[in-house]
């Protein structure tokens, strides 16, 4: 398996990021979702990250396909600004939610200037509405943030809509599940 599910606010630049990170880290620790303590379970960088545990099974649609037997199965958090999108197949589709219409090239042309945070918002040159990047309609989920929670091959398992609720209300934020398949 190849997979991320990454839950990630539907927000550009989160408030006290790293403090909201960490609060979500205990609660998934306290319902034992996943390890306490990081170990080398994750994909990127030092490879650090948070195992799964034994009560990931409540939160997964199909707790059966969780990657208990897998090296890489672990939790990492993303604590900068990045774009997250599906790696294989998108469509870089995006539409206006004002006038609703194909805004897509231009705005991820826009993305040279909302990746080094010169702004969170995009403005759309058919009709002048603007938002905050993640506002607008994309056809496949995906989500720009400064802070992502990437979860390694759990894309089969899925999350129960309660789940992310509580993610979400954790978070308070809206979130997007961006699903990313890894050649």
């Amino acid at each position: 398996m190849n997979t991320q599910s990454i839950i990630v606010p539907k927000l550009s630049t989160v408030p006290a990021h790293e403090a909201r990170a960490r609060a979500i880290l205990r609660w998934l620790v306290r319902e034992k979702i996943i390890e306490e303590q990081p170990s080398t379970c994750g994909r990127t960088g030092n490879r650090m990250g948070y195992a799964l545990a034994a009560g990931a099974r409540k939160i997964a649609l199909h707790p059966e396909k969780l990657p208990f037997d897998q090296p890489v199965n672990g939790l990492e958090v993303m604590l900068k600004r990045c774009i997250y999108t599906p790696a294989e197949g998108f469509l870089e589709e995006a539409g206006c939610p004002e006038c609703r219409r194909e805004v897509g090239e231009p705005l991820f042309e826009s993305l040279e200037e909302w990746m080094p945070g010169v702004s969170d918002n995009f403005t759309c040159p058919l009709c002048a509405f603007e938002d905050d990047i993640n506002g607008f309609l994309f056809l496949q989920p995906c989500a720009f943030s400064n802070l992502g929670f990437i979860f390694n091959n759990w894309g089969e398992a899925g999350f129960t809509p309660a789940f992310l609720a509580a993610f979400a209300d954790w978070l308070d934020q809206k979130v997007a599940v961006v699903q990313v398949k890894l050649p």
